[in-house]
Parts: structure tokens; C-alpha cells; sequence
């Protein structure tokens, strides 16, 4: 009769334990990013009373006689399944879908999180709502991110300065006539940089010196003045296409234009770049060119791979950033802490930080926010499972306490 009751006793504790989970489950079902944990119970060990005998000739084998000693819990089980998104259509919400966890430093402490909900302080600085530092790599000045490189703090300064470049490359495009005749002259100009940010004018003349043969020259400035281009001459077949190469590049050597180095003039390509000689009017004309004048940044928006660009007041759309994703040889094994973050355990493995869609990482869909993975049908459901076995253990205890009052009451 007591074992019952102690038996009754881990019943009551084990099931208030489940319902400490339940509970936390449905108070968490609006909470961005929350994973619901599940209990999962196990018997205790059982007493012996008689052990198993094995069958003999004259007699058969016998089972062992045991008797159960109550239920405890086996463990907790976070479920990182997918969360339903929410569209908020704010450019700074994020979710993930697939697996993965942002990075940051909550405190100097690295952290985990689905919650995606992303905010600049005043320093400039991707944040949490818990002011979690959000971590990934900053591009540098030409627009390249180095994510092999440890991933650290993001930086979006609305109004910060993009520092000007230099025009280095120049890429042509279009068509030369077939039908001119020689000494027929086209025009293309336009605006390169140098190294402080100041717009120079550029203008490239196609002068056709041949049947199937155009010579370029160029000049810069207001007052034209002429630079000196290398292999300079284009040479079209009977197709109308650049005899090879098709990417047909010339040079501005470096110091011909003040506060410029070298210019690649690039003529010809695939695409917009295809330079042909058809029938035709002329449509020759300057498709790119790398260099830009200083701008302050307008606006962010983020992409599906996690880029962060920049908008400026210079024209440029450049990369500031990449978030950094962490996957885990066993996320289960990650240690809730507080708000929807989680910290590394030593079941967990280290996290293997890297980009999107790489090392079982999944996608960023900018503009939405990962929902509560809660089922308040199943956790309901769970609810009356644990308010019942609560209850049937608590009639236990009545049921022994009855007994013992009937033994008590053998001595009148």
C-alpha cells in the first residue's frame, strides 16, 4: 500500500511536469520563433520479488515476479520543426526557412535564434529585440564579402558616406552600320570617376577606316583632350560579328587622365556587350563603367540569400553585408535561454557557420517572420492527457490512503 503511494506520488510529479511543459507551450503559441518542447516519460526501475526459474525435464521455466515503482520523466524534447511565416513586409524582419539559426552576441556571449525580428540602434548596428548584436561580414569598399572570414557585428548607417571609386572598367555595346561609308564618324560618351569622386567626361570616336574596319580614339574633359588607346582598331566579318577575340579590350594607360589609373575599354561580349556591324543606324554605346562619385546611403533592403545592399543617392545599389546562418550536427541538443535564443550545449556540436543554402542551411525570406511551431489542437489534447493521468494518480493516493485507514482501523 505504501509503494502504491509513492508510486501515486511520481505520477502526480511527473505529470505536473508535463503540464509545465503544455503550459509553457500554449503561453508561447504567438511568440516569433518559439519551438515547442514535448515530455516523454519512463517507468522506474522495478523490485523483484521472485526471480526467473529456468524449465527443467520434470518442470517448466517460471517468469520473475516484479512490481513497478513509479514513472519519471526521460526528457524534454525541444521540436525545431517549421514554424508557418508571417508577411509583415518589413525590411528588416527575416525568417529562415529550412533549417539553420542567426548568429549573434548577446553580451559577448555567442547566441542562436530563429526570431528574426532585426532592428538598427543608434550606433548603426543590426540588433535584436533583446539588443543582441546580429553577426555576419561587411563588405568591403569594392562590393566583395569574404565569408570565409570569421563573421562579426553588421553595420547599416543610414546617411553614411560611400566613399567614392575610381573607374577602372569601361564595357561597350551595339551596333557600328554596315552601310556607312569611310570616314564616317559615331560618338559615345560618358561620365568616368577618379579616385576623389569627380565626374570626368569621356568620349569615344568610331571612325570607320575600312570596309569591315573601325578605328576608335578617344578624348576627356571639356577642352577633349586626346588619350592615347591601345589596339584601338576593330575588325568585323563577313557575319557582322568582331573577328576574335569577341571581347575586344583596350587600355587608357595609367596618368593620361589626372587622379585615374589604367582603364580597361572592353568592346564586344554577350548580352547588351555584343558589339556587331549591321544594316542599319548606329546604337554604340557605353553599358557599364565600375567607377561611381561619393553617396550617402538611402536605403537597405535584404535579399533571399541574406545580402544586405544599400541604396544610394549616387545611383549605386552596393552590398553592405551578409548574414551569417549556423547549423548543428544536433540542434535539439541547443540550450533554450532567454527569449527565443539558444546557447551551444555539449550535445549539440559546434555550430558551422556559414551562408545560405550551403552545409544544410536553408534560405532568408526577407519581409516575413517564423511563427510559433505550437499546435493548439495537440497541445489542448495534451492538456486533458495530463490533467487526467494527474487526476488518476491523485485517486491512487486516496485509494491507498483508504487502505491504510481500514488497516488502522483493525484495533478498536
Amino acid at each position: 500500500m505504501i509503494r502504491s503511494m509513492y508510486s501515486a506520488v511520481s505520477g502526480l510529479r511527473s505529470h505536473q511536469t508535463m503540464m509545465d511543459v503544455v503550459g509553457n507551450n500554449i503561453a508561447n503559441v504567438n511568440t516569433h520563433g518559439f519551438k515547442k518542447s514535448r515530455s516523454t516519460f519512463q517507468d522506474v526501475l522495478s523490485q523483484v520479488f521472485a526471480g526467473a526459474s529456468a524449465p527443467t525435464e520434470d518442470l517448466g521455466g517460471t517468469n520473475p515476479d516484479q512490481i513497478g515503482l513509479g514513472v519519471t520523466v526521460a526528457g524534454i524534447a525541444q521540436n525545431l520543426s517549421q514554424g508557418a511565416l508571417q508577411v509583415t513586409d518589413r525590411g528588416l524582419d527575416l525568417a529562415i526557412q529550412g533549417d539553420g539559426f542567426f548568429v549573434t552576441d548577446f553580451g559577448g556571449e555567442q547566441m542562436f535564434t530563429r526570431a528574426g525580428s532585426f532592428f538598427v540602434d543608434a550606433d548603426g548596428r543590426l540588433v535584436t529585440n533583446e539588443g543582441a548584436l546580429v553577426q555576419g561580414w561587411a563588405a568591403d569598399t569594392a562590393g566583395d564579402i569574404n565569408t570565409s572570414a570569421n563573421p562579426s557585428l553588421i553595420r547599416i548607417s543610414t546617411g553614411g558616406q560611400h566613399t567614392p571609386v575610381a573607374t577602372t572598367q569601361v564595357k561597350f555595346g551595339g551596333n557600328l552600320p554596315a552601310g556607312a561609308a569611310p570616314g564616317t564618324q559615331y560618338f559615345s560618351g560618358l561620365e568616368v570617376f577618379d579616385e576623389q569622386g569627380n565626374a570626368i567626361d569621356l568620349e569615344l570616336t568610331f571612325d570607320k577606316t575600312g570596309l569591315d574596319e573601325w578605328t576608335v580614339s578617344a578624348t576627356y574633359g571639356d577642352a577633349q583632350t586626346p588619350l592615347t588607346l591601345t589596339d584601338n582598331v576593330l575588325q568585323f566579318g563577313l557575319d557582322g560579328e568582331l573577328i576574335t577575340p569577341a571581347d575586344f579590350t583596350m587600355e587608357i594607360p595609367t596618368g593620361q587622365i589626372p587622379g585615374v589609373e589604367e582603364v580597361t575599354l572592353t568592346v564586344g561580349g554577350t548580352g547588351e556587350r555584343r558589339v556587331t556591324q549591321f544594316a542599319g543606324g548606329s546604337s554604340i554605346a557605353a553599358t557599364y563603367q565600375n567607377g561611381s562619385a561619393a553617396g550617402t546611403l538611402q536605403s537597405v533592403r535584404i535579399g533571399t540569400d541574406g545580402v544586405i545592399l544599400g541604396a544610394y543617392n549616387n545611383g549605386l545599389v552596393r552590398p553592405i553585408a551578409q548574414v551569417a546562418l549556423a547549423s548543428f550536427a544536433n540542434p535539439e541538443g541547443l540550450e533554450r535561454v532567454t527569449g527565443s535564443n539558444w546557447r551551444i550545449s555539449t550535445n549539440s556540436g559546434l555550430p558551422q557557420i556559414g551562408v545560405v543554402r550551403t552545409g544544410g542551411r536553408g534560405i532568408i525570406a526577407p519581409g516575413t517572420l517564423e511563427m510559433s511551431n505550437v499546435d493548439l489542437a495537440e497541445e489542448f489534447t495534451n492538456l486533458i492527457r495530463s490533467q487526467r493521468g494527474f487526476q488518476a494518480n491523485s485517486r491512487v493516493v486516496t485509494s491507498s490512503d483508504e487502505l491504510l485507514q481500514e488497516i488502522v482501523n483493525l484495533k478498536r
